[in-house]
């Protein structure tokens, strides 16, 4: 995980990912109850974080980059929306264990062994039946979908992450492939993804 590639990328632009949540995000959490604490993983410039806040979540937000940190902090004072900013990369980062009713992930492109440690440790972060919600470029879309990373190697394959997931003690509810629709200059192109919907059983 490169911090000073994150921050050069940061920098150049105003708003890498705009401050909506993510479609999906919405989605699947818009309907759900804020219930105490929750923790935004490679939160970015903090879009889903602060929607959360603003649904009434205590958030805790991490990530490596501090230049999109720092963006975050802004954003959130300017909507008067409190939260807890982390600037840490997520591979040494420990969570306080059992302290969240929800961990979102978000983008979170790395090698498998980096994406273990971070399922691990976000296992331990949730209280029993807390859930997890997660979504991610997916291998596939590298021949048939539009955008995302190039190295097949940080993309998700659904039997993989759901094998991952329940080998860090989750119970999946939902480890499929989306579609999410991409306007690439007036051409509306099709993107596959990978959304999980997971939760810690409690014992």
């Amino acid at each position: 995980m490169d911090r000073n590639a994150w921050n050069e990328r940061y920098r150049a632009a105003d708003l890498v990912w705009g401050t909506e949540p993510n479609r999906f995000v919405a989605e699947a959490l818009g309907e759900r109850e804020p219930a105490g604490r929750a923790l935004d993983l490679a939160c970015g410039e903090g879009r889903n974080a602060i929607w959360l806040a603003r649904r009434g979540w205590q958030v805790t937000a991490v990530d490596l980059s501090d230049v999109a940190i720092e963006r975050a902090r802004k954003l959130a004072a300017a909507e008067g929306v409190e939260a807890e900013w982390v600037c840490a990369d997520l591979t040494s980062y420990v969570p306080t264990q059992e302290a969240f009713a929800l961990v979102v992930i978000s983008y979170l492109q790395v090698p498998e062994d980096a994406r273990r440690t971070v399922l691990s440790r976000a296992a331990s972060a949730l209280a029993p039946e807390g859930g997890l919600f997660m979504i991610g470029h997916a291998r596939r879309n590298l021949t048939e979908g539009v955008g995302g990373p190039r190295d097949p190697a940080v993309l998700w394959e659904p039997d993989e992450i759901r094998a991952e997931l329940e080998g860090a003690g989750f119970r999946v509810e939902r480890c499929e492939e989306v579609i999410r629709p991409v306007d690439q200059q007036g051409e509306l192109r099709e993107a596959i993804d990978v959304l999980v919907e997971a939760s810690r059983p409690s014992g």
